[in-house]
């Protein structure tokens, strides 16, 4: 997987201070039990992009990709004797408090036995999976358990909580011609899934498209309830696309572990910079849980309804549901006070022009574009990317339909079409161009900039 074909240096940095070490991190809850812990579950619901990579960054690494890179979620390797970063030194409970207070979702991964028949070198000259077929491959199910214990022990003392996913990590080299080494693996991963559940975490397996995840949905298709099947799918298929796994169907049918229960690594190895960081990286698309919803949105003002793609400049005795939002926008915001009649009429106007003030424009009587950006995204003002969903998303596409007439259906769901207008948004006021909406860009907004 991942980092686990060589070595990775942990990262590189091309901007000062960039690679700072976490320093005096409060190591919280060591001793927590899977029974005691009382973390936060991860990944839950999301649908966007993530990295991993062989040693946890440090937390000015994760800060500076937070910033500026398409990314909310990061495998990081907590267990396993075969993992090759056995050394973790920013991998703390403090760490992962943080990262999830940040809007991390966190992939833990454990690197344990491989399977019998693997080819690689490295794994052969450790344990592997025990082929041994005497009762039902009770030697390698026993297996499973234990690295399913070990990995909730270590999810727990690090702060992830129950139902989060655990991820075993199967490397592909191996034959799933081979009947005992095929079997062994199968009934490791289904013992690894039902302690899994016995202690309240989910079921996660990775493995490569042609082999391991094949192997499995072969036994899911042809033999329904011979083993205990994973709640979530981490596939490696070097696409180039995410979400693109099969040509068609050729390694996972359509209807496998859908909808919402898939991680794609659509890209191996390579060095990505954001925010003057160097992380070298795998890349994946999530898709899990129930994907990234946005809570209902609410009713304003009786049933107006804030949420148009076009905000026309509004003046004198103009009429309709623009004017029904600016009225309710004002009225909210404490500068009107009258029935919201869908009419512009003088209080509306008289209202306009206070607010006209307070953003320091000329007082005059029309409400144009610069006013409803700035009606339009004040409020708290959160980091969002792709993947958010919330009502900050919402207020966000609201105001860049009136800034830039970006046309965006307001779905409180920040997905590609959201992206593309806060890059559009970016580049007009020289930012960087990131896609991901910091202080900065709020701070533009709310003062009307367009």
């Amino acid at each position: 997987m991942h980092q686990s074909r060589r070595p990775r240096s942990p990262l590189r940095a091309t901007a000062v201070g960039a690679v700072l070490a976490l320093v005096g991190s409060v190591l919280i809850g060591l001793t927590a039990t899977p029974a005691q812990a009382s973390g936060r579950a991860t990944p839950r619901n999301f649908t966007g992009y993530g990295f991993d990579q062989c040693v946890a960054p440090t937390q000015s690494a994760m800060d500076a990709w937070l910033r500026s890179s398409p990314f909310w979620a990061v495998g990081i390797y907590t267990t396993g004797d075969s993992r090759f970063c056995r050394d973790q030194p920013n991998l703390t409970p403090s760490w992962v408090e943080t990262q999830l207070r940040n809007g991390w979702r966190l992939l833990p991964i454990t690197l344990g036995p491989q399977a019998s028949c693997t080819t690689r070198d490295r794994y052969r000259k450790q344990e592997r999976i025990n082929p041994d077929p005497t009762k039902g491959y009770a030697k390698a199910r026993a297996q499973g358990r234990r690295e399913a214990r070990t990995a909730v022990a270590e999810a727990a003392r690090l702060g992830m909580g129950p139902r989060s996913t655990l991820w075993y990590d199967l490397e592909g080299d191996f034959s799933v011609s081979n009947t005992n080494c095929r079997e062994s693996a199968l009934s490791f991963v289904s013992a690894w899934t039902n302690k899994l559940h016995k202690l309240g975490y989910r079921s996660g397996f990775y493995s490569s498209a042609g082999t391991g995840i094949k192997m499995l949905d072969d036994a899911r298709v042809n033999r329904p309830g011979r083993f205990s099947m994973p709640d979530q799918l981490w596939v490696a298929r070097w696409s180039g696309v995410p979400g693109k796994i099969n040509d068609p169907g050729t390694y996972l049918r359509e209807d496998g572990w859908m909808p919402h229960a898939r991680v794609h690594q659509y890209r191996g190895g390579h060095n990505e910079t954001h925010g003057g960081v160097t992380i070298n990286i795998d890349s994946n698309w999530l898709d899990v849980g129930r994907g990234t919803v946005a809570p209902r949105s609410p009713k304003h003002c009786g049933g107006v309804d804030l949420d148009l793609t076009h905000f026309p400049k509004l003046t004198k005795k103009v009429s309709g549901d623009p004017v029904k939002a600016a009225q309710c926008l004002l009225l909210k915001k404490g500068y009107y006070d009258g029935a919201v009649t869908g009419v512009y009429d003088d209080a509306t106007i008289a209202a306009v022009r206070s607010y006209r003030e307070q953003l320091g424009m000329r007082v005059r009587n029309p409400l144009p574009p610069k006013m409803w950006t700035a009606l339009l995204s004040q409020g708290r003002g959160p980091l969002l990317k792709f993947g958010a969903g919330s009502h900050a998303v919402r207020r966000l596409q609201r105001a860049l339909n009136a800034a830039d007439r970006a046309g965006l259906p307001v779905t409180g769901v920040f997905e590609a079409r959201t992206t593309a207008a806060v890059k559009t948004y970016q580049r007009d006021h020289r930012l960087p161009a990131t896609g991901v909406v910091t202080d900065k860009v709020w701070t533009l907004l709310k003062a009307g900039n367009r």
